[in-house]
């Protein structure tokens, strides 16, 4: 119920999109869009599943292109629950592509608005600038979806009570326990550093880390919480905000873990008014936390994580983990990808959208020409046949002769 479906390309406030089916996760963007003003987000390829976890400093062809210096995998992790269930969570690492024990920021995103509604069609890609970001400062990122979650399993955990009879405490205590049992099953890799843990959520997963943050978990050394909160029904409106003030209150009781708080100041889902309620009960039991509203972000901040280059909120967040003794400074620098041929007679909102197409360094992607200079691209799926296919049903819905021009960082054949 909290964040809406993710917008791949930071667009002027003028800029008008479709966004594609909830039942795939994608952005199908389509033509008239004026001049995109904004960096993509860095995104890497992935794997199914089913190919468990591949072995360390193993990449693609794909990822050597797009990702230089970085190792892209995609993992299943069994997790153990109170009640003895042991399900599987999808997840995606990013990490340097060399030996040793990297520190680990353990990321996961947030939830659509509908109790629960979408959950399935999440994609670990929402967070991939952000996993980026750490592991080119020497980070292992791993982002984990929790239980009901795209591909990972078990039912949808959080979907508790209504607006009219919100849980909050419930659905934290089920995201907390996904989050948790997700970093006991890494601690065992061998290139995580468990002794220096950053938990970092955007959203419903902002407010999984604060209930995580509650038990103290042993290693976890700092909170990053962008707009995290639970309840947005629509715009501006928040469901019995007076029992989320008091859910955020009760895990301040016993949080020892520092946090930074990350918000927006036209969030539309949780208003920066709440964020410093939320904080003013979080830390009146002395839970360490300090709050930084950014400037406005498009039409909604809510999304800023998803959709702003790093240089948006890098600035708030190094400070903080340099107070942690952690690393800020670049250690692995990624060159442009490789570019490619614009395909001839594209209207000129099309033709932004493809030179963005070829900076964006996600492999899932796929762009999508038609009659007339017309076109679709799709950024964030997991791989470049599936993003192919649902590029061209988006374009067949609209206009005729669509054909698939690229896919990933590839022109079709």
């Amino acid at each position: 119920m909290q964040d809406q479906t993710a917008h791949d390309i930071p667009l002027p406030r003028r800029a008008r999109f479709s966004r594609g089916t909830a039942q795939r996760l994608r952005i199908s963007m389509l033509l008239l869009l004026p001049t995109l003003l904004a960096p993509l987000h860095a995104q890497a390829q992935t794997q199914p599943m089913a190919a468990a976890q591949a072995a360390p400093g193993v990449t693609s062809a794909a990822d050597a292109t797009l990702l230089p210096g970085l190792v892209r995998e995609r993992i299943g992790l069994q997790i153990s629950l109170p009640d003895g269930a042991r399900p599987t969570l999808e997840a995606l690492v990013i990490r340097p592509d060399r030996p040793g024990r990297w520190p680990l920021v353990l990321m996961t995103p947030g939830t659509p608005r509908g109790h629960g509604n979408g959950v399935a069609d999440r994609a670990p890609e929402l967070l991939l600038t952000a996993a980026v970001a750490f592991a080119q400062r020497g980070y292992a990122s791993v982002i984990v979806l929790r239980r009901g979650f795209g591909r990972s399993e078990g039912p949808y955990a959080e979907g508790l009570g209504s607006c009219r009879n919100e849980d909050y405490p419930g659905a934290g205590k089920a995201s907390a326990d996904d989050l948790l049992g997700a970093l006991e099953s890494l601690r065992a890799q061998p290139w995580v550093d468990a002794q220096h843990v950053i938990l970092l959520g955007k959203s419903t997963g902002g407010f999984a880390t604060l209930a995580a943050a509650a038990r103290n978990p042993q290693g976890v050394v700092g909170v990053l919480d962008f707009a995290g909160g639970r309840g947005s029904s629509r715009p501006d409106y928040v469901c019995e905000a007076d029992e989320l003030i008091a859910a955020v209150a009760q895990y301040g009781v016993s949080a020892k873990v520092p946090s930074q708080w990350v918000w927006s100041e036209n969030d539309h889902y949780f208003s920066p008014a709440l964020a410093h309620q939320m904080l003013s009960a979080y830390t009146s039991h002395g839970a360490p936390a300090q709050l930084a509203v950014l400037p406005p972000f498009r039409d909604d901040g809510h999304e800023l994580l998803y959709d702003a280059p790093e240089q948006a909120w890098w600035p708030t967040v190094e400070p903080f983990l340099k107070s942690l003794n952690l690393p800020t400074a670049v250690v692995i620098n990624l060159p442009p990808p490789a570019a490619l041929t614009t395909p001839a007679g594209l209207n000129q909102g099309c033709q932004n959208l493809f030179d963005a197409y070829g900076a964006s360094r996600n492999e899932g992607k796929a762009f999508v020409t038609a009659e007339g200079g017309h076109c679709t691209l799709t950024l964030i799926e997991r791989s470049p046949q599936d993003a192919a296919q649902h590029a061209l049903e988006r374009c067949n819905e609209k206009w005729s002769g669509c054909k698939v021009y690229a896919e990933g960082q590839h022109l079709a054949e």
